[in-house]
C-alpha cells in the first residue's frame, strides 16, 4: 500500500460496483488502499455458505463496514403492508448489527400504495429510529429522486427534523441531487451532525429527459467522481460540504453494467483515483481540471 492512502480513509467503496463473491469484493478493495466499505443486504444473503460466513469475511478483511443497504418503500403503508414492511425492516437492523455495523440506509419510497401524508412519514420514521436504538443503528434517509412523493433531499430533511430523533439523519447521494438540479445553496439548511451518509458519484450526459432514463442512469450507468461529466460540480459539492463542518464517510455509490464485467483490481483502482483526486486535489483545494485527473495518475 502506498503512503498516500491515508488521504482516502474518509472514502470508501461499495460492494455493488464490483462482481464476483463478497470474499473477492474485499480482498480488492482492501489491495486498493481502503480502510471502509458498504455492504448490501445480497452480500450477506447471498453467500454461499450463509450468513455467519459473509459476516466471518467482512471481519477478517479488517474493512470498516460504512453502512448496510438498503430498506426500500418503508414509510406511508398501511394495514398488512406497514406489517411486512415492519418485519423487513427488523430483519434489515438484525443483519446490520451481525456485521457490527452502526449505519443503515432507507430510500423513500416509490410504492404507489404509500401515502404522501407527512405525519404518517414522519410516524413511521420515528418508529423505524426506535426499533433501531437498543442496537445503537443509525438510520440515514435518503430522498430517492423518482420517490413517489419525497424526491429531493430538501424534503427528507424536513422528515427528519419533524421526527426529530438522535439516530435518524440524511442520506444524502450527489447522483439524485444533480438529477433534480437541487441548488448546491440549500445544502445551506443542513446540520451537519446531522448528515450520516454522503454518497458520491457522477454520470456521462449532462441533461436526464425522464424518470425512465433517471432510473436507468441510476442503476446501470454510473461512474465514478472525476470520470463522468459533473466533476466539477462534484467538486463544489465537496468542498460545500466540508465547509459546513461535514467530517463524516463518502461512500462511492457506483451502479455501473460495465465496472460488473471488469477484473475487480482495475474497478478498485478506478475508485482509488476518485479518492485521490477528491482527498488531495478537491479537499486541499487545489482542484485540477476534471479532464487532466486521468492523466495525471
Amino acid at each position: 500500500m502506498s503512503h498516500d492512502s491515508g488521504n482516502i480513509n474518509d472514502f470508501g467503496m461499495d460492494t455493488i460496483s464490483l462482481a464476483g463473491p463478497l470474499e473477492a469484493k474485499l480482498q480488492a478493495v482492501r489491495n486498493a488502499g481502503f480502510t471502509q466499505i458498504m455492504l448490501a443486504a445480497k452480500d450477506m444473503v447471498g453467500h454461499p455458505e450463509g450468513i455467519e460466513a459473509a459476516v466471518a469475511a467482512v471481519r477478517a478483511s479488517g474493512l470498516r463496514v460504512t453502512g448496510f443497504q438498503v430498506l426500500r418503500d418503508f414509510e406511508g403503508l398501511s394495514g398488512h403492508l406497514h406489517d411486512y414492511k415492519i418485519d423487513i425492516a427488523k430483519s434489515m437492523l438484525e443483519m446490520c448489527h451481525m456485521l457490527g455495523c452502526r449505519l443503515l440506509l432507507i430510500c423513500s419510497s416509490t410504492s404507489v400504495h404509500a401515502t404522501g401524508d407527512n405525519q404518517t412519514l414522519v410516524k413511521d420514521l420515528r418508529k423505524l429510529a426506535m426499533l433501531a436504538i437498543p442496537m445503537n443503528i443509525r438510520i440515514a434517509y435518503e430522498a430517492l429522486s423518482w420517490g413517489r412523493t419525497i424526491n429531493e433531499f430538501p424534503q427528507a430533511w424536513d422528515l427528519i427534523c419533524e421526527a426529530d430523533m438522535p439516530n435518524l439523519g440524511l442520506g444524502f447521494d450527489s447522483f439524485h441531487m444533480f438529477a433534480t438540479n437541487t441548488p448546491l445553496a440549500d445544502l445551506d439548511m443542513l446540520d451537519p451532525r446531522k448528515i450520516f451518509l454522503v454518497q458520491l458519484a457522477d454520470f456521462m450526459w449532462t441533461e436526464i429527459k425522464s424518470v425512465e432514463e433517471r432510473i436507468a442512469t441510476a442503476r446501470h450507468f454510473r461512474v465514478f467522481p472525476g470520470e463522468g461529466v459533473h466533476s466539477e460540480a462534484l467538486a463544489a459539492l465537496v468542498t460545500r460540504l466540508h465547509g459546513l463542518g461535514y467530517r463524516g464517510d463518502y461512500s462511492f455509490e457506483v451502479f455501473n453494467d460495465d465496472y460488473q464485467q471488469m477484473p475487480l483490481a482495475t474497478v478498485a483502482a478506478r475508485a482509488r483515483r476518485s479518492a485521490l483526486w477528491l482527498g488531495e486535489d478537491v479537499l486541499r483545494r487545489s482542484v485540477p481540471l476534471p479532464n487532466q485527473i486521468r492523466l495525471k495518475r
